[in-house]
């Protein structure tokens, strides 16, 4: 017996001298049987690397017809829905960019210069968006801000862009 196994062990070694694939294709083919074998279904490899080449069947997938329901004809649009959202409303100063080494220096008494001029007006955002600019007041010992200029919606539309 020892002889067989020597002739069958010099067998694949010169059969995987001439194609060192055919192993792992074997083992491969031997994986996906088993595969298919536990999914019940019948798996042709061939055939799918087969129809791999071809064009695969397509098909249109029917739609409804968009039907136009007028709201976009000039007619008034009902903005209630939208009016009690709440919205993040910030006033910038104005804005520097420091080194880390020196940010870690600040402390008490520090001060940062900023990129504006004294008196010139701060940006009003909107949602991180800027939509107007105006004056520092003080109302009844709070802050607030006089807009002195409100950016228009183009205006804001083009820098989207």
């Amino acid at each position: 017996m020892s002889d067989e196994i020597d002739v069958n062990e010099s067998e694949s070694t010169e059969a995987e001298a001439e194609d060192p694939w055919a192993g792992a294709l074997e083992e491969q083919a031997e994986v996906e049987a088993a595969a298919a074998a536990d999914s019940g279904a019948d798996v042709d490899i061939d055939a799918i690397v087969a129809g791999a080449d071809s064009a695969p069947d397509v098909q249109a997938a029917p739609l409804d017809n968009l039907q136009d329901d007028g709201a976009s004809s000039g007619e008034d649009v009902n903005l209630d829905v939208i009016l009690d959202i709440p919205v993040t409303i910030a006033m910038e100063i104005g804005r520097t960019t420091i080194s880390i080494r020196n940010l870690l220096q600040l402390n008490q008494g520090s001060v940062v210069e900023l990129d504006r001029l004294a008196g010139e007006p701060m940006d009003v955002l909107v949602n991180g968006t800027l939509v107007a600019h105006g004056e520092v007041v003080v109302v009844n010992d709070k802050f607030g801000i006089r807009l002195t200029d409100v950016i228009s919606a183009t205006e804001r539309l083009k820098k989207l862009r």
